[in-house]
C-alpha cells in the first residue's frame, strides 16, 4: 500500500507565500514522476505542477508560471510547490499526486498518477 501525506496549507493574505510537502509512503513503487493538482469549489481538479524523475523536466500551469516552483528528491519520493505572491483565486484543495509505473507519463495529465494524497486547503484572502 501507498500513501501520500500532504502538509503545509493554511490561510493566507493576497502576496503571501506558502510551501507544500507530499511525500509518499508504504511498499517501493516505479514512479516516473510527482505533480500537484488542485480543485476550487464547483470547479473541476485542474493541474498545476509537476516534475519527471529522469529529466528533471518541470512543467507548470500558466497562470501560475513565476510565481510557484515545484521540486523534489526522488530517493525519498517527496514533492514540494512552494507558492509565492499567492491570489485569492489560487484558493483551492491541493492534491499530490504521484505516477505508479504506469508508462506514457504525461505530467499535465491527471491519469499518469496512479496515486492520490488526501488534499490539503489553501485559502487566499484578499
Amino acid at each position: 500500500q501507498v500513501q501520500l501525506v500532504e502538509s503545509g496549507g493554511g490561510l493566507v493574505q493576497a502576496g503571501s507565500s506558502l510551501r507544500l510537502s507530499c511525500r509518499a509512503s508504504g511498499r517501493t513503487f516505479r514512479n516516473y514522476g510527482m505533480g500537484w493538482f488542485r480543485q476550487a469549489p464547483g470547479k473541476e481538479r485542474e493541474f498545476v505542477a509537476a516534475l519527471t524523475w529522469s529529466s528533471g523536466n518541470t512543467y507548470y500551469r500558466d497562470s501560475v508560471k513565476g510565481r510557484f516552483t515545484i521540486s523534489g528528491d526522488s530517493a525519498k519520493n517527496t514533492v514540494y510547490l512552494q507558492m509565492n505572491s499567492l491570489k485569492p483565486e489560487d484558493t483551492a484543495v491541493y492534491y499530490c499526486a504521484a505516477n505508479d509505473g504506469r508508462p506514457y507519463f504525461s505530467a499535465r495529465s491527471s491519469s499518469s498518477y496512479g496515486y492520490w494524497g488526501q488534499g490539503t486547503q489553501v485559502t487566499v484572502s484578499s
